[in-house]
This record gives structure tokens, C-alpha cells and sequence, in this order.
């Protein structure tokens, strides 16, 4: 076996290719990676206890009709995506088109959007250009109809540790102020969100959140304007179950809320979920069942019948894929609900 010396210029070379693939990948480099389990960049205040708040509302659309639709270009510099939805009781329907288009070399990012109400908004957003970790952004709307403008300066920095946010709500009556900061390590994370009215010289909104993650389990809890109380806690069992408990109440008032749900993988295509509701009632929902295909680029897929009462449809053509869902009671139909995405 002939063996191959190395000198300190090859090693250096091999490092400075191993962080370049690394960065083109999107996972941090040997210089930048988190040290002591800390974690790299902590999530917006927006987004503290998510995981949670996805059991327990993502993916229940009983009492709509809903369809949506996202395409791209084969280079990925322009994104098309519309939607649609009804509501079975109201009959009310909304809609809305988004285009997105994305200069990579500059950092910029511009996405307009219109809805059924007639407004039409344009957002341009540059990120990590003047600073590593740091995001501008320029929202703007306007309703033709009654001739109404408002706009949005955004700006973001996250680095290690910290992830910070404010925004300027522009109005006629005087700017309103948002800010909100997230501060992590070693699994422990603590932020604060506030919202200043400068017509009036007061804090709008003034929260406190502290939460915990370690691996699979997460905790998280809130105060609202030191009225309103909130907790929940995330478990990843195994593999294919998670569960959420959701807990708050109101300062002066005896009623608390009080929430359990679970989702359990089926395997990677099926999954089941399920929420009680605080009227006694269980909310089901199940996702992607088996069937068979019936030509190369479609395949129909049919679920069984639910404790009688929910029956779905899962159509996958090509690229897309259509989820019909049907709530049935003893004496008519409760609720149709369709979903579209593309896969």
C-alpha cells in the first residue's frame, strides 16, 4: 500500500474546501460552529413555542374549502403561488396571487401580492449585504377602492445567541413601533416583544416570554401584558408521535384553558391527528393514506371511512398533490375541506 504525506499548505486546503462546501450547503462552517450545545440562532418571538402550536392548529380545516397552488421557474428565481378559500357556513370566499422574485447576486427579494378585497401590496427585502445576519425590508399595500396607503420599514439581525426584530408601522395619525428580541443559550431562551404608539405616547403591547429546549422536549410560557398567562409543552416520544399540552388563563378571571393533542407518522406518507376542542368535541385529521397508481406521473389515493363519519380523498397528479376531506354527521355534511400543494 503506498502511502501519501501531507504538509501543513494541503491541510489548510483541505479545511478552507470543507467549510466552503459546508456554506454552500447551508450549514455553518468550522469557524462558525455553535460551541458548549449552544444553540447557533435562536427563533423570532413569533415563533417561540411553535412546535407546539403546530399540533394543535396546523393542518384542521374543517368548515372550509380551501385550495392552494405554488410553481416556480426550473432556476428558482421566480416563485408563483395563488390560493383560494370558502367558508361552508358564511359562504364568504376569498382569494390572493403572489409573485416573488429573487436577485440572489444582490440579495434582494421582491414579492407582490393581490387579494379578493382588492389590495395590492409590494414588499422588497435585502438581506445579509450591509451585515452578515441582518434583513431590510420595505413593505407597502394600497386599496384602488377607497384609496388607502400604508407602509412597513422592517429590519431584522440574527446571529449567535440572538435574534432581534423591529418594525415602523407608518400612519397618517403617527408611526407605531414594533420590536421584539430573542435571547438563547445552552437550551434556555428568553425574549421580549413590545409595540409603542407614538400618537399616544404609550406601550400597545408589552410580553415577556422564557422557554427551555433540550433535544426532542420544549418548553414555553408567556406573559401578555402582565394580564395574560401561557404555557405549553412540546414531546417528541419517538419517531412517529408528538404531543402538545397548551395551557393559559386571564388575570381577575376564573376560566382556564386547558389543550392536549398528538400526531402520530404513520410512516412517511400518512399521519393522524388529534385535538379536543374545549366544547367536548374531538377534531380528527388524517393526511396522505394508501391507494394505487394508475399511470406513471398520477396515482389516486383513497382512505378508509373514520369512526364513520370522515371520509377523504388524496389525489396526486404529477407534481401535485389534492386532499379532499368530508365530515359527515348521521343526517348531513358537516364540513368539506380541500387542500392543493405541490410535492
Amino acid at each position: 500500500m503506498q502511502s501519501v504525506k501531507m504538509g501543513p499548505e494541503d491541510g489548510k486546503k483541505i479545511k478552507n474546501e470543507t467549510d466552503a462546501q459546508a456554506k454552500g450547503s447551508g450549514q455553518p462552517c468550522g469557524c462558525h460552529q455553535a460551541k458548549g450545545g449552544a444553540m447557533a440562532v435562536p427563533p423570532a418571538y413569533s415563533d417561540l413555542g411553535k412546535s407546539a402550536k403546530d399540533i394543535f392548529s396546523k393542518g384542521y380545516g374543517f368548515g372550509t374549502v380551501k385550495l392552494d397552488l405554488k410553481t416556480k421557474s426550473q432556476s428558482g428565481v421566480v416563485e408563483f403561488s395563488t390560493g383560494g378559500s370558502s367558508n361552508t357556513d358564511t359562504g364568504k370566499a376569498s382569494g390572493n396571487l403572489e409573485t416573488k422574485y429573487k436577485v440572489k447576486e444582490l440579495g434582494l427579494t421582491f414579492n407582490q401580492k393581490w387579494n379578493t378585497d382588492n389590495t395590492l401590496s409590494t414588499e422588497v427585502t435585502m438581506e445579509d449585504q450591509l451585515a452578515k445576519g441582518l434583513k431590510l425590508g420595505l413593505d407597502t399595500s394600497f386599496v384602488p377602492n377607497t384609496g388607502k396607503k400604508s407602509g412597513k420599514l422592517k429590519t431584522g439581525y440574527k446571529r449567535d445567541f440572538v435574534n432581534m426584530g423591529c418594525d415602523v408601522d407608518f400612519d397618517l395619525a403617527g408611526p407605531t413601533i414594533h420590536a421584539s428580541a430573542v435571547l438563547g443559550y445552552e437550551g434556555w431562551l428568553a425574549g421580549y416583544q413590545m409595540a409603542f404608539d407614538t400618537a399616544k405616547s404609550r406601550l400597545a403591547q408589552n410580553n415577556f416570554a422564557l422557554g427551555y429546549k433540550a433535544g426532542d422536549f420544549q418548553l414555553h410560557t408567556n406573559v401578555n401584558d402582565g394580564t395574560e398567562f401561557g404555557g405549553s409543552i412540546y414531546q417528541k416520544v419517538n419517531g412517529e408521535l408528538e404531543t402538545a399540552v397548551n395551557l393559559a388563563w386571564t388575570a381577575g378571571s376564573n376560566n382556564t384553558r386547558f389543550g392536549i393533542a398528538a400526531k402520530y407518522q404513520l410512516d412517511k406518507d400518512a399521519s393522524l391527528s388529534v385535538s379536543p376542542r374545549p366544547s367536548r368535541e374531538i377534531r380528527f385529521l388524517a393526511e396522505c393514506v394508501y391507494g394505487w397508481r394508475l399511470a406513471q406521473n398520477s396515482m389516486v389515493l383513497l382512505a378508509l371511512a373514520f369512526l364513520q363519519s370522515l371520509y377523504f380523498l388524496l389525489i396526486r397528479f404529477g407534481q401535485y398533490r389534492i386532499l379532499l376531506l368530508c365530515l359527515r354527521d348521521s343526517h348531513r355534511l358537516e364540513s368539506l375541506s380541500l387542500y392543493g400543494t405541490r410535492i
